[in-house]
């Protein structure tokens, strides 16, 4: 197999970790707003809203708990902010994670670009998966976040120096699960994959790397 990307950029939400859209929608059922409510309301003013200025560190939780509350209340809607902000927490995906380690293991050149907002832990199981990565770039920590292009530029900057070597967005496939996320970086030239079905994602990704990522990988 031959390669078409040298390095590979991973979104974490939806991507090495299960989507909280599932949690998301659990909850609205449960308190009886409708149907895809939260990501209406993320959607809204996505530069300004509420999730936007929390994932750039410009709202602690309280804050975005009041702002993301009154933003429902605006759409005439109650919810529970604290809910939406504990679904955020997705269980890992093996089968990724197995992928994320071969690719290691094969000396690719690794990043993880994620919007959060608070910094991730670097101990413990989540501590554990980020060592796999040669650069970590957060939202939270940059002050900007996906899609504003700065925060691809950066990742490119950070996987670039961790490596001693220039990594151009060319050389890199970037997986996501939103398109939203995906077409800034495809416009900087990389080659993006949009996960919906991870092992479809992995089989694309195995053949823009030229390594088998899916051969016995855990399921």
């Amino acid at each position: 197999m031959s390669a078409v990307a040298t390095a590979v950029v991973f979104d974490l939400g939806g991507v090495i970790t299960e989507s909280p859209m599932t949690a998301f929608t659990a909850y609205e059922a449960e308190a009886g707003l409708p149907q895809g409510l939260i990501v209406r309301l993320n959607s809204t003013d996505p530069d300004t809203n509420a999730w936007a200025r929390f994932e750039r560190n410009e709202l602690d939780a309280a804050g975005f708990t009041d702002a993301f509350e009154a933003e429902a209340l605006a759409a005439g809607h109650r919810l529970d902010a604290r809910r939406v902000l504990a679904a955020l927490a997705g269980e890992v995906r093996p089968q990724v994670v197995d992928a994320v380690r071969r690719l290691r293991a094969a000396g690719v050149p690794l990043a993880l670009l994620s919007n959060n907002v608070a910094p991730m832990e670097r101990t413990g199981r989540l501590g554990e998966l980020l060592e796999l990565f040669d650069a970590v770039v957060e939202s939270s920590v940059e002050g900007v976040r996906k899609p504003e292009p700065e925060i691809y530029r950066r990742a490119l900057a950070r996987l670039s120096e961790a490596v001693g070597r220039e990594v151009a967005a060319s050389d890199c496939a970037y997986l996501d699960d939103l398109g939203i996320n995906l077409k800034p970086a495809r416009a900087m030239g990389m080659h993006t994959i949009k996960v919906v079905d991870p092992a479809v994602a992995l089989a694309e990704l195995s053949a823009l790397v030229g390594i088998d990522l899916l051969d016995g990988a855990a399921s």
